[in-house]
């Protein structure tokens, strides 16, 4: 193999590819209503909205407070007691 580049070939698209865009479609004014809200630097929400008085966000809250005290935060699930545990328990 030889690993030398051809420069010589030029790849040119012609035309545009993919669906065409309804300049006037609905989705088309969402779109452009929020690009213009972003450019006059208004929030933009994005997906579900969180629930402060959740326990989920109290547990989330909590394990950012021991961050923040510099404690130390157990990752991942538990690990899984071991099977010779179990032999003496029948």
């Amino acid at each position: 193999m030889s690993k030398t580049k051809n420069t010589n070939t030029e790849n040119t698209v012609k035309g545009s590819k993919g669906r065409p865009v309804v300049e006037n479609s609905a989705r088309q004014a969402r779109l452009a209503a929020r690009a213009a809200r972003i450019a006059a630097g208004g929030e933009v929400k994005r997906g579900r909205p969180t629930v402060e008085t959740s326990a989920r966000q109290a547990k989330l809250a909590a394990r950012a407070a021991r961050v923040a005290a510099g404690g130390t935060v157990k990752r991942g699930r538990p690990a899984a007691r071991k099977q010779e545990a179990f032999a003496g328990q029948d």
